[in-house]
């Protein structure tokens, strides 16, 4: 990302010295147990990060559900080799993130909670939020998907209820023998348009094709990720006769996958997590609108810092799912907030967090 000439904060006695980075992990609460293709989980650790800066402050988040890869004991290991002091402007964020990513290869969530922060406290320099600087509508966004796990009939009824009149979109979650009953037992409760996530789970492509062709009769919209990751010459078969848009998830991580899967998928799921923070983000939601692609953001199990960072540079896209700092508990940040079923940015400064929780940051 190149920051407007007109915004970009001038070398001057008003910033002057070395950023400081620090950490500290934190284990988010879910709700509910959350159930996908392969395993469930009611917590998931994240580490929270802090850059400070001539009296500033920029906060990042690195989320890490088990299926990323990725421990706060990675993290850290990983954060500890990071030295902020070789660069003396902030502003400077496609230099500093180049450095960052050429310490180690993946660790992509460690390197996301640097450039969160980082896109953090540059916006409080200049004194606006990202959003007006990428030139973006923020009330011109998708509604967010509200997502249900794979659960018994009681929860998932339960879960669909809670969304009712908050929502206009739900994501239910499927891959398996359960998938009709999941769909079922959710339009006893409400019509509302559905997104399904098949997290790789459907192994037959003429299978697969069935079961989109029956959720489509029952009033869902799109399908991410439905076969695993590599067969990209079944889900492009796949795509092709399907009525519905599929989006890539799992066989997506960053701005270089992008290009190759052109023509398998309809559209592409960005997840700050897994591209390494908002500065690939961008490059990826602009490179696949040139490419005739759609666009979609994504999230982790996230407090609103990482889901704040999200909603700077998702309005113009095709759809959301950002309801990740909405199925905890333990929130300790304020952020973008949910608005007649959309996630809509903060206007402060930066990605528009402020902590709400007293952290203990440390290196």
């Amino acid at each position: 990302m190149i920051i407007p000439k007109n915004t970009a904060p001038k070398k001057s006695k008003l910033f002057s010295g070395n950023m400081k980075l620090s950490w500290t992990p934190y284990e988010l609460e879910l709700n509910h147990r959350f159930a996908i293709s392969g395993f469930s989980r009611t917590t998931t650790p994240v580490v929270l990060t802090k850059i400070e800066y001539d009296g500033l402050e920029g906060y990042g988040e690195a989320s890490l559900p088990p299926y990323l890869g990725e421990t706060q004991a990675s993290v850290i290991e990983f954060l500890k080799k990071v030295d902020m002091t070789a660069f003396p402007d902030p502003s400077h964020i496609e230099e500093i993130m180049a450095y960052v990513d050429s310490i180690a290869i993946n660790n992509t969530a460690a390197k996301a909670s640097i450039d969160i922060a980082l896109h953090d406290l540059v916006g409080k320099m200049i004194g606006a939020p990202w959003y007006k600087m990428y030139g973006l509508d923020k009330t011109a966004v998708p509604d967010t998907t509200f997502t249900i796990g794979i659960d018994s009939d009681e929860v998932v009824r339960e879960k669909t209820r809670e969304a009712l009149g908050r929502f206009n979109i739900l994501k239910v979650k499927v891959g398996g023998k359960d998938d009709k009953r999941m769909i079922e037992t959710i339009r006893e409760v409400t019509d509302l348009p559905l997104a399904v996530d098949a997290n790789q789970g459907w192994a037959d492509r003429h299978e697969a094709l069935d079961m989109i062709l029956w959720m489509r009769e029952n009033g869902v919209v799109m399908v991410e990720q439905p076969m695993p990751k590599s067969d990209l010459d079944n889900i492009a078969r796949l795509t092709e006769a399907s009525p519905i848009p599929i989006f890539a998830d799992e066989s997506l991580q960053r701005l270089s996958d992008v290009d190759r899967l052109r023509g398998v998928f309809s559209g592409i799921n960005i997840k700050l997590m897994k591209c390494t923070g908002m500065h690939e983000a961008w490059k990826m939601r602009n490179l696949a609108r040139a490419l005739g692609m759609k666009v979609m953001m994504g999230c982790m199990t996230e407090t609103s810092c990482a889901i704040s960072a999200a909603a700077q540079v998702y309005p113009g896209m095709d759809f959301a799912d950002l309801d990740g700092a909405l199925l905890i508990g333990n929130d300790c940040f304020e952020g973008a907030a949910l608005e007649n079923g959309k996630i809509i940015a903060s206007d402060r400064p930066g990605i528009g967090v402020k902590p709400v929780k007293e952290l203990s940051f440390g290196r």
